[in-house]
């Protein structure tokens, strides 16, 4: 007796990869936005607090992330727009955009965790404090926030890495606006340059109203 088995449908079979690059998509994004955002909020926050002699007594020192290292945040920012970069760009251009996004979140963090242990912003505060140049910064103590920057930069990192995985999958930016020359899907309506109206139909179907060359 023979059994016949069924053939998987097509659509199924897309489904699995299509499926998986929605969850995949959806996690970058939530990694990424919230990753930069944690690391910038992180550097606006005390990171060292310390205390310089003035006048024979203890002046209290604070100093910020972003007065103790510049580079956690401007990793961060580089990272949220290569993270919208990555829609806008295809093939080789996409892994690269998510390389960028991927060493973003890894620069960020190794800049966060060298600032956790940085006194130079506090001793520079000292010595202006003091009026002495050789003067350093005591009673010195660091918070958690730059371990929350790199949390943040961790998941800038976890991000990059999922686009490099299934960025292929994930949807591009509509080609409507591509430049000029690139082959269009349908001829191009012919615009009146006296009517408005023409020209603002036409800028919406993406096409020049400005080019009356026939297409």
């Amino acid at each position: 007796m023979e059994y016949v088995t069924a053939a998987p449908h097509p659509r199924s079979e897309a489904a699995g990869p299509a499926r998986s690059g929605r969850r995949s998509l959806a996690v970058a994004l939530l990694c990424g936005g919230l990753g930069a955002a944690v690391a910038l909020l992180a550097t606006r926050q005390r990171w060292a607090e310390g205390t310089a002699t003035v006048a024979g007594g203890a002046f209290p020192l604070t100093a910020k992330g972003g007065e103790v290292t510049g580079v956690p945040a401007a990793l961060a920012v580089v990272g949220l727009a290569a993270l919208v970069a990555v829609f806008a760009v295809r093939r080789a251009g996409r892994v690269l955009v998510a390389a960028l996004l991927a060493l973003s979140g890894a620069g960020t963090v190794a800049a966060a965790l060298l600032g956790a242990t940085d006194s130079s912003a506090l001793d520079e505060k000292a010595a202006q404090a003091s009026g002495d140049t050789a003067a350093t910064a005591a009673a010195l103590t660091h918070t958690g926030w730059p371990y929350v920057a790199a949390v943040g930069g961790a998941l800038l990192l976890l991000a990059g890495l999922l686009a490099l995985r299934h960025g292929r999958q994930w949807p591009a930016m509509s080609g409507r606006y591509d430049r000029a020359g690139a082959p269009r899907s349908r001829a191009a309506r012919p615009v009146d340059p006296d009517r408005p109206e023409d020209l603002w139909k036409a800028l919406d179907r993406g096409e020049d109203p400005t080019d009356t060359e026939p297409v």
